[in-house]
């Protein structure tokens, strides 16, 4: 049994799967170690708006990847097993389309941005500091761009190496900006935004400069772009990160004494969260490489085996003691712990969940599948929350989220059996 495990820990999927767990986490560290530093060297105000800005751009950053980095975990593996020399061509007319409509959005928010934050976000930030925030915008859309690429060739020590250096040199430059006393909140944006993401070009290119240089040799092909399948991945990407939002929203509207319990327990899940990222990372090429009966039982396994990380990790917080919550989060928050574990309880099949999204999207590529599948959590997340959060607070929130899975998973169990009822066995 020992030698069984021992021989599994040392695949190389195994290996990656350690190393970019470690690797997330770490950026964990550092946003948190940022956030540390930074509400000791500026002003309350200035870190509500750094907080403001800052959200806007990691928000749209994820709204503007157009569901292109599902089209790269779903086909570029099989072009890079043949050897391909489309796959340069694939990343070339992903990247030109996703960055022509991201840049176009991005246009028109640097010209009415300022209008936008006299009417609504209300920051007053410097003209400077909305321009450096938009432009952030495509810089992390890039490092994105360029991480998913890596992650799909199995570069994923690669990937957590340069994005620690990025994050080390980042943090050198803020606490000589501290020391020097020229720290503004454009300048936080200017080297999280800007100077954080060329860090990382530089380190890809000097390390794959035959392969870059070949994706910009590389033409450009609209049949590339794949429309259908992108779109629809992204509208339900988009259904699924609202859903799981729509707890917290609901509960700001009709509860908001509770919000800072349940938001300080909600931050607790989507730390756990990443570890589910983590392993998706590294084993969605595998999924996208399947096409038997046989390929899915291969890869399936060690998949189980793999989920049962997060897994017992959200068994392990439902376990935790108070006294371990109060030493984070003090006695201030005092409902943490209750609802913390009750979360915990809720989001215990969400890894297998992962799973089925996986097979529909890179194996069987039914994008529209998971999309049925994110409106039901989204619809009943919404409902629920709006209906008997009034009535039993943050409760209802929690037991909506659990019907929400609930449902979810019915739907993709059934689409994944019909799906594999159709695949040919060898």
């Amino acid at each position: 049994m020992i030698s069984k495990f021992s021989s599994f820990l040392k695949r190389p999927t195994s290996t990656a799967v350690i190393i970019n767990t470690v690797g997330n986490y770490l950026n964990v560290f550092f946003s948190a170690f940022f956030i540390y530093l930074l509400v000791r060297i500026i002003s309350r105000s200035e870190y509500g708006v750094l907080s403001v800005l800052f959200g806007i751009t990691f928000v749209l950053a994820n709204l503007l990847d157009f569901g292109t980095t599902a089209t790269l975990y779903s086909y570029l593996p099989s072009l890079i097993e043949k050897k391909s020399e489309n796959a340069y061509r694939l990343i070339k007319s992903t990247f030109f389309y996703q960055t022509l409509f991201s840049g176009l959005i991005i246009g028109f928010l640097i010209i009415a941005f300022p209008w936008l934050d006299m009417v609504f976000f209300k920051t007053r930030a410097p003209i400077f500091t909305l321009y450096i925030t938009a432009i952030s915008v495509l810089f992390f859309i890039w490092q994105n761009f360029l991480s998913n690429c890596l992650y799909v060739t199995k570069r994923v020590l690669q990937v957590n190496i340069y994005s620690l250096i990025s994050n080390v040199i980042k943090t050198a430059i803020v606490l000589v900006l501290a020391a020097t006393h020229t720290i503004t909140v454009g300048l936080i944006i200017f080297v999280f935004g800007v100077v954080g993401p060329v860090i990382f070009f530089i380190l890809v290119y000097s390390s794959k400069k035959n392969h870059m240089d070949a994706v910009m040799r590389a033409p450009i092909e609209r049949s590339d772009f794949k429309l259908s399948y992108t779109f629809t991945y992204f509208v339900a990407s988009q259904f699924f990160n609202l859903g799981l939002r729509m707890d917290l929203f609901l509960l700001s509207y009709f509860l908001s004494s509770d919000l800072g319990d349940y938001g300080a327990a909600q931050k607790i899940i989507l730390t756990i969260i990443t570890t589910i990222v983590s392993i998706t990372q590294v084993i969605s090429p595998a999924f996208a490489k399947i096409r038997t009966k046989k390929d899915l039982f291969i890869n399936i396994k060690p998949a189980l085996f793999y989920m049962l990380i997060p897994t017992a990790i959200f068994f392990m917080l439902f376990i935790t003691p108070d006294w371990i919550f109060n030493l984070f989060f003090t006695n201030k928050f005092y409902n943490t712990p209750m609802i913390s574990r009750r979360l915990a309880i809720v989001y215990l099949p969400y890894s297998f969940i992962s799973l089925f999204h996986l097979f529909l999207l890179y194996s069987v590529k039914r994008p529209i599948d998971i999309l049925i599948g994110n409106v039901a959590i989204f619809l009943v997340v919404s409902v629920g929350c709006y209906i008997y959060i009034p009535l039993y607070g943050s409760l209802a929130a929690i037991w909506s989220l659990g019907a929400a899975f609930t449902v979810a998973s019915s739907i993709l169990i059934f689409f994944s059996y019909r799906a594999y009822r159709l695949m040919p066995d060898l």
